[in-house]
């Protein structure tokens, strides 16, 4: 299955779950999306419910499945829990951490920077959203874009990045410091629900 391109807010009612992690899709309306309105839900089955699971930090992410499950079959291979490992190596992904670091105001924004050649890692170009970064790595804006409108507005909103990277607003890089603990990742995800699924 391809990459969602729909409406952002539509898939977080449907999910019950805000996709772009500020809750602000399901202020209105948090219900699911159709001409009847709110209708009473049917009560989901456990296959149901971590379905749903996966496919939120799925949407979450932007992940299409295939890697997805790629991301999810190396996690199983790595020393650990498994669905604390998975998370790690998604929140590892270039394009969130360009997300994370403030340079995007969403994933989507971020992975189009990097697709576009805006990006550099360690003061190399790297035009690969999936990349996996390590710890310690530098993640610069590029010298031809750090005028970007885009870019510059973003910055200069009150966004607070999280501890486990550092930010220089001036030069337009950041350090990806460590690999972030449970705490400091999204509260409201299950990821034993998606190691079941996988495992079923």
């Amino acid at each position: 299955m391809a990459r969602y391109t729909g409406p952002v807010w539509k898939k977080s009612r449907r999910l019950s779950f805000s996709v772009l992690e500020t809750g602000e899709e399901l202020k209105k309306r948090p219900y699911a999306p159709g001409q009847h309105g709110k209708t009473k839900r049917i009560k989901l089955s456990g296959y149901g419910t971590q379905l749903r699971e996966k496919q939120r930090v799925r949407n979450m992410y932007g992940v299409n499945e295939r890697q997805f499950y790629n991301t999810f079959a190396k996690a199983q291979k790595m020393e650990g829990m498994a669905g604390y490992n998975f998370l790690v190596l998604l929140e590892s992904r270039l394009d969130n951490l360009v997300y994370r670091m403030g340079f995007a105001s969403t994933r989507k924004a971020a992975r189009q920077l990097v697709n576009h050649g805006h990006i550099e890692v360690n003061g190399r170009k790297c035009d690969i959203p999936s990349a996996q970064i390590t710890p310690g790595s530098v993640i610069a804006i590029r010298e031809n874009a750090r005028n970007m409108k885009v870019i510059n507005e973003v910055l200069d909103s009150t966004y607070a990045a999280p501890a486990f990277v550092s930010v220089d607003k001036e030069n337009k890089k950041g350090t990806y410091v460590r690999i972030p603990e449970r705490p400091e990742l999204n509260q409201e995800i299950n990821e034993a629900l998606i190691v079941e699924y996988y495992n079923r």
